[in-house]
């Protein structure tokens, strides 16, 4: 088992690949960018998790997904609420 990092994107839904089974740990961002961290077992296949960022104050369907974690841009002018969805078109 590892840690790994992906730095991801700053927008409504993203796909990243990461091994199946992955254990999705926390958002946060790292030097400028945004990164989100999960426990993996490194021998696992690769496959598709499906993630949603919501702003505050900003609309988010009734079933946002299972939240993640919160994190904070441009020193905490900007909030972000980070949710794993079921599929990358939901919401």
């Amino acid at each position: 088992m590892r840690i790994w990092k992906w730095k991801i994107e700053v927008t409504d839904r993203q796909t990243v690949m990461m091994p199946a089974g992955a254990k999705l740990l926390d958002v946060q961002m790292q030097n400028g960018d945004c990164c989100v961290w999960a426990l993996c077992d490194q021998n696992a296949a690769i496959g598709p998790r499906h993630l949603a960022i919501y702003g505050t104050g900003n609309p988010m369907p009734d079933e946002p997904g299972e939240y993640l974690a919160t994190f904070q841009m441009r020193g905490g002018a900007l909030v972000f609420h980070a949710f794993e969805v079921a599929h990358a078109q939901e919401g």
